[in-house]
C-alpha cells in the first residue's frame, strides 16, 4: 500500500514505540503495566484506523473510476488539464475517458513552499508523469478560456500558504471556457477525517475554507460529490468574471 510506502518513517517510529512499550509493560509492575498498555493502544488503535481507511478510500472505494462524470457528450470535449503536486495518479485514469482531448499534465511540485515527507517519498518513488509541465501555482501556462476541464485531484491542499491557494483558484478560472468545470477532489478536516487519522486531519482544509477560496476565485460550486465519507469532490463552475 502506497500509505506505508509513502509514510514508512511515521509508522516505523510507531512500531518501535509500540514495540518498547510492549517490553516495558511486560517489565513493569501493576502500577504502570496499565499505563503503558494504555499509551501502546492510543498508538496501535489510530495507526490502524488510518491505515485501514486510507486503503478503503485509495485501493478499495474505484475513486479514479469517476463514476460521477459519466454524462452526455462529456467524452467529446477538447482539452483536458490536470493539476498534480508531485504523485499524479489522475492522468492514466483520464486518458481513456476522454481519448478525443488534448491532455495536459501540470506539476507545481518544485514550486512549493513546504513539502511534507509522505509526498516527497511519493515523488521519490513515482517520477513525473511523461510529458508534465513544472509550473507555479500563481502563474499556470493556460491560455485564458481554453480549458473544458481542470482536474485537481488531492493536490490544491499542499499549498500551506492562503493567497497563493486564492492565487491558484484564480488562474484556474481564468483558463476555464464559459461551461467548463474544475473538479477538486480532496479530503476535508470534518468528524470522518478526525476519526480516521486524528491530529493527521490537520493537514487537510476545512469545508468552509474551501469555500472561500472557491467564491474568492469567482469559482461556484455546481455540484458536491461524497465519493467516500472521508472524501469529497467540488464540482466548480464559473460565476464571476475572472478577477
Amino acid at each position: 500500500m502506497n500509505v506505508l510506502r509513502f509514510n514508512w518513517r511515521t509508522y516505523g517510529a510507531a512500531v518501535l514505540a509500540v514495540a518498547a512499550l510492549g517490553v516495558a509493560a511486560a517489565l513493569a509492575g501493576p502500577p504502570w503495566r496499565p499505563w503503558c498498555l494504555l499509551t501502546l493502544a492510543a498508538i496501535v488503535v489510530p495507526s490502524l484506523l488510518s491505515i485501514l481507511v486510507t486503503h478503503h478510500v485509495y485501493d478499495r472505494s474505484g475513486l479514479y473510476a469517476f463514476p460521477w462524470l459519466d454524462r452526455p457528450g462529456e467524452g467529446d470535449l477538447e482539452t483536458i488539464v490536470t493539476i498534480t503536486a508531485g504523485f499524479d495518479e489522475t492522468s492514466p485514469a483520464l486518458r481513456p475517458r476522454y481519448p478525443r482531448a488534448a491532455l495536459r499534465v501540470l506539476d507545481f511540485h518544485d514550486a512549493l513552499q513546504r513539502v511534507e515527507p509522505s509526498l516527497r517519498a511519493a515523488r521519490l518513488l513515482h517520477p513525473p508523469t511523461p510529458g508534465s509541465e513544472r509550473v507555479a501555482p500563481a502563474a499556470l501556462p493556460l491560455p485564458s478560456a481554453s480549458a473544458d476541464r481542470i482536474f485537481v485531484i488531492f493536490a490544491a491542499h499542499e499549498i500551506r500558504d492562503q493567497p497563493t491557494r486564492l492565487a491558484f483558484f484564480r488562474e484556474l478560472r481564468r483558463a476555464l471556457k464559459p461551461h467548463g468545470r474544475v473538479i477538486v477532489m480532496e479530503h476535508v478536516r470534518d468528524l470522518a477525517n478526525v476519526l480516521a487519522y486524528t491530529i493527521g486531519a490537520l493537514h487537510f482544509h476545512s469545508r468552509a475554507a474551501w469555500r472561500r477560496a472557491f467564491a474568492g476565485a469567482g469559482l461556484r460550486i455546481d455540484r458536491e460529490v461524497a465519493c467516500t465519507p472521508f472524501v469529497t469532490t467540488f464540482i466548480l463552475e464559473p460565476h464571476d468574471p475572472p478577477p
